[in-house]
């Protein structure tokens, strides 16, 4: 006799999920669909995202020195401590100046944008302070700082620059995008010369493939092309190449 009472009916999408489940060759195949599916929507978006970054005047390649400097700044982890990124609120920008555009960050592999700030965001640190004040900074940040939780970074101010790569890494940097040409890369040991030097013969040329590249030793210390005038040179442009005057509150030009 029937005890009067009724199986709970299994609802549909168990009941597939369960045909899944003593299937292998099917389950096989609904992953391979649904990572299908999450790939698409990962990777068709960077198709069009020349689309989406909006130029701005005056954005241009690393010169080679800031270049090398940049790739000191990620070497020794600047990032881990200083980001890149000012939002659009009020007390970030009457801190550190006007909101980071998205355009300034085109050329940066990998870009610096972040939160973390053990130290104060270095976008428009540009120009801020002297040369002999980062020089200082580096060596002794508690000189400069007296609040500072920054290590010594001495030792860059005696590290001859080594630039045997860099050539190489301009290739690589033009793969993805950042427009360094034949005429840039084969100038490489030049154009490091030509940068610590106002008074070389290439200068006008030199600033012509670099709008705004300021040219001095900017580690006065040393004679030598050190490691401190390439990160000393990157920090002194950050912020430098886009004039801001040019743009409304929504970075457009007017």
């Amino acid at each position: 006799m029937s005890s009067g009472t009724q199986t709970p009916r299994t609802p549909a999408i168990l009941a597939v999920h369960t045909v899944l489940e003593k299937n292998p060759i099917l389950l096989i195949l609904a992953i391979l669909i649904v990572v299908a599916i999450g790939g698409v929507v990962q990777i068709a978006p960077l198709f069009y995202l020349q689309g989406t970054v909006e130029k701005v005047e005056g954005m241009r390649p690393y010169t080679p020195l800031e270049l090398a400097g940049r790739n000191i700044y990620v070497r020794e982890g600047c990032y881990l401590c200083h980001s890149q990124m000012i939002r659009s609120l009020r007390d970030e920008v009457e801190r550190y100046g006007h909101y980071s555009l998205a355009a300034e960050s085109m050329y940066d592999h990998p870009f610096q944008w972040g939160s973390k700030r053990n130290g104060p965001d270095l976008a428009r640190v540009g120009l801020k302070y002297t040369d002999s004040w980062h020089i200082a900074h580096l060596k002794d940040p508690r000189s400069v700082v007296p609040q500072s939780i920054m290590p010594s970074y001495a030792f860059l101010a005696a590290a001859p620059l080594d630039s045997r790569e860099l050539a190489d890494y301009m290739r690589a940097s033009r793969l993805v995008g950042v427009p360094y040409t034949d005429e840039m890369i084969a100038d490489v040991d030049a154009d490091l010369k030509t940068q610590i030097d106002p008074d070389s013969k290439d200068a006008a040329a030199f600033q012509k493939r670099y709008p705004k590249a300021q040219l001095r030793k900017f580690n006065g210390e040393s004679a030598a092309l050190t490691e401190a005038d390439a990160v000393v040179a990157y920090l002194q442009m950050l912020g430098t190449l886009v004039d801001f005057n040019l743009y409304d509150d929504k970075a457009n030009l007017r």
